[in-house]
């Protein structure tokens, strides 16, 4: 007994139907995962590129002014002044001899301030504030706890875009 069987090709010849392209059979590898893996690659590539191109300006550096703080006396004392870093903050100096002096930058627009507290002992002390060079303000403190208070305001730079201080000093 012999059994005729038709190709699909001839199948579809005989229909009149066009022929069906003929497809190589798989050789196994299924290239998806691959091809998916270099996407992830590419995407990440790009996430860090785009990362290190992106990064924030840097900040504006804060025009500045240089001030003098002075305490001059006899007695032990506690001083507070303001001075400028990265952002402007009060430090304290607890049982300063004396005479003390301090030169620091203070952003514009800010007050540059000393405060003095002598200690249970007392004595007679005097603060002062300088800036750029010049004496604004002084006050005395006398007797047991005496206290006394320096301070002076600090103009805005006159031209609000020029990132150097009024005495030309970059921060």
């Amino acid at each position: 007994m012999s059994t005729d069987t038709l190709s699909t090709d001839t199948a579809d010849a005989a229909s009149g139907a066009e022929p069906a392209e003929h497809r190589p059979e798989s050789s196994g590898t299924d290239r998806r995962p691959l091809v998916g893996a270099a996407v992830t690659v590419l995407l990440a590539a790009g996430v860090v590129t785009y990362g290190i191109l992106a990064t924030p300006d840097e900040p504006k550096p804060v025009p500045t002014a240089a001030v003098t703080y002075e305490v001059r006396g006899s007695g032990t004392v506690k001083i507070d002044f303001i001075a400028h870093g990265k952002q402007t903050k009060s430090l304290t100096v607890s049982g300063s001899e004396l005479p003390w002096r301090k030169d620091v930058k203070v952003a514009l627009g800010t007050e540059p301030t000393v405060r003095i507290v002598l200690d249970g002992k007392g004595g007679d002390a005097g603060c002062a504030v300088a800036v750029r060079g010049k004496h604004v303000q002084r006050s005395t403190a006398a007797g047991p706890y005496g206290r006394a208070t320096c301070s002076a305001p600090l103009r805005p730079a006159r031209n609000a875009s020029d990132p150097t201080s009024e005495s030309g000093e970059i921060p």
